[in-house]
């Protein structure tokens, strides 16, 4: 039974604050979890999902900036509070269009709204985004000139959502389609670490199956890979049937209306990466000489966009002069440099150099950057995943079918 829920911003400040049971948790176990955080280096994203503290448990998500913190007393099954709150980070970014501290601001109204509905004295509730849609209307300009002019702040419907009359709580009992369309995205990010040497550490792929389903009534579908055994870790949503899927590893669901994430999988130990990048740091007398070459290592097939390299630079480096025969490269101020590359061209490999001044009395660099990686390739699952067929019924026979495979980089690390 979770207790309480925070929003916190990157800066430890409290946006959003709700209770959810008769129970109030203070709001000083906030400052608590920041100053837990700056003892273990400042950094959110590096945090346990489950803290103990001297008075309670807290579970806590990072999305976008924003810290999602849920807390309790009571002794509960730590994956329902995780979930949880992913669930609700999920819910207002398709609510709000995006996730950042002006957002959550600006309709705080609609976000207290929501978590009202998504948990009843400390237990989930309706967590499915259409029927919460049904139940909360999306914020637009139209509801909120209305809300001055009216002096109406609720967006909370009196009806019911006809969901709650159907056999399937994720789907309306009479829901009409004039388009008869169904699409499954295969969305994956590659996971990987390199030496310095280039040799593969770790290479695996988190993925989502997303379908965007507007079929009328209620059609049955039926999804089937062609090399299913090759994913571990996954997990379904509440629609997919399980016993299809233990037995004969086919997805069998009823259809939410609209776009919704089916399931996600893991595929571990691949040896191959699309690009290479390949570091080398040299340095002495006070100053450090930066090499960086890129090019693809083994070829999708498709093309590879929106490549780039970022990497943090140490506190000790005083001054940076670098430069690339191929995209721009951008130094900020905390001295984190960003090489947007977009595409390889085809008659050379794209470099970036330059010379690093250390601080007097360093003679050489202390601490190697890590380069982080990213990039996007449409049309291709580098897991090797393949859709075998979409089987539908309780349909009539012209309805219209779509696949698309994109994979992005995800923690995708060579170390110098």
């Amino acid at each position: 039974m979770l207790q309480c829920i925070f929003l916190l911003s990157d800066s430890g400040e409290v946006m959003l604050e709700k209770q959810m049971t008769g129970h109030r948790v203070d709001r000083s176990i906030c400052g608590w979890f920041w100053d837990y955080v700056i003892s273990q280096g400042g950094d959110s994203t590096k945090i346990l999902p489950v803290i103990a503290s001297p008075t309670h448990y807290i579970f806590q998500i990072f999305r976008e900036g924003i810290t999602f913190l849920a807390c309790t007393q009571v002794e509960m099954p730590p994956l329902m509070g995780i979930e949880f709150l992913c669930r609700v980070a999920d819910v207002l970014t398709g609510y709000l269009g995006g996730l950042n501290e002006d957002l959550i601001k600006d309709n705080f109204i609609i976000v207290y709204e929501l978590l009202d509905e998504m948990m009843d004295n400390g237990f989930p509730l309706t967590t499915v985004p259409n029927i919460l849609r049904e139940m909360i209307a999306p914020p637009n300009i139209v509801s909120k000139v209305l809300s001055v002019v009216t002096g109406k702040s609720s967006n909370v419907s009196n009806i019911l959502p006809d969901a709650t009359a159907s056999p399937v709580p994720w789907r309306k009992s009479d829901l009409k389609s004039s388009s008869n369309e169904v699409y499954v995205d295969l969305i994956e990010e590659l996971d990987a670490i390199l030496s310095r040497e280039g040799v593969l550490v770790k290479c695996e792929v988190y993925g989502e199956v997303h379908v965007n389903s507007h079929l009328p009534g209620f059609p049955d579908l039926t999804l089937s890979f062609a090399n299913p055994s090759i994913l571990n870790d996954v997990r379904f949503h509440p629609c997919v049937r399980f016993r299809p899927w233990e037995g004969e590893q086919i997805l069998s669901f009823v259809p939410p209306d609209g776009e919704f994430k089916l399931a996600s999988y893991r595929v571990k130990k691949l040896k191959n990466i699309p690009i290479y990048v390949k570091p080398q740091l040299t340095s002495s007398s006070g100053h450090c000489r930066v090499n960086v070459l890129v090019g693809i290592r083994n070829d999708p097939g498709k093309v590879i966009e929106n490549i780039r390299v970022q990497f943090q630079l140490p506190s000790c480096v005083e001054s940076v002069d670098v430069s690339s025969n191929h995209g721009t490269v951008n130094v900020l101020a905390d001295k984190t440099c960003f090489w947007s590359i977009g595409r390889i061209p085809k008659d050379k490999s794209p470099s970036l150099s330059g010379n690093l001044v250390l601080e007097l009395g360093l003679d050489r660099l202390p601490v190697f950057p890590v380069f982080r990686v990213g990039f996007k390739i449409v049309g291709v699952a580098l897991s090797g995943l393949q859709i075998n067929k979409l089987e539908i019924k309780n349909m009539p026979a012209r309805l219209y079918k779509g696949f698309r495979a994109i994979t992005k980089a995800g923690e995708y690390e060579v170390r110098s």
